[in-house]
């Protein structure tokens, strides 16, 4: 069992700036992917950003360039520095993990926040 909590989601100004933090608790040892997504009212929930199986940094083309992920190892945290924050980003941000393998996901092993709103007003 995982469980992942997210925090730091709110209201910010077109161009300014948020930080996301997820923390996974429990069974950690059966995950080797963390990172997040997002989902907005009408759309489909898309890729943001996360860390592979083997470490790789992995973005959505959508945030490319304006957002950093990070994480602490020790911790079970991963972080998410987003900057240039516009109105087409305001979403409902998940955090995400799984156990994958150079063919993709195991099936089963999915695990997913509750979710933070992040709005940026215009």
């Amino acid at each position: 069992q995982v469980h992942l909590v997210e925090s730091g989601g709110g209201l910010v100004q077109p161009g300014g700036s948020l930080r996301l933090s997820c923390a996974a608790s429990g069974r950690t040892n059966s995950i080797n992917t963390m990172g997040w997504y997002r989902q907005a009212p009408g759309k489909e929930r898309e890729l943001v950003a996360k860390f592979t199986y083997n470490g790789r940094a992995q973005y959505g083309d959508s945030v490319e360039g304006r957002f950093t992920i990070s994480r602490d190892k020790a911790k079970n945290t991963v972080d998410l520095q987003m900057n240039s924050l516009q109105p087409e980003d305001t979403a409902v941000y998940y955090c995400y993990a799984d156990w994958s393998a150079p063919f993709g996901y195991v099936a089963g092993t999915a695990y997913w926040g509750e979710g933070t709103l992040v709005t940026v007003s215009s």
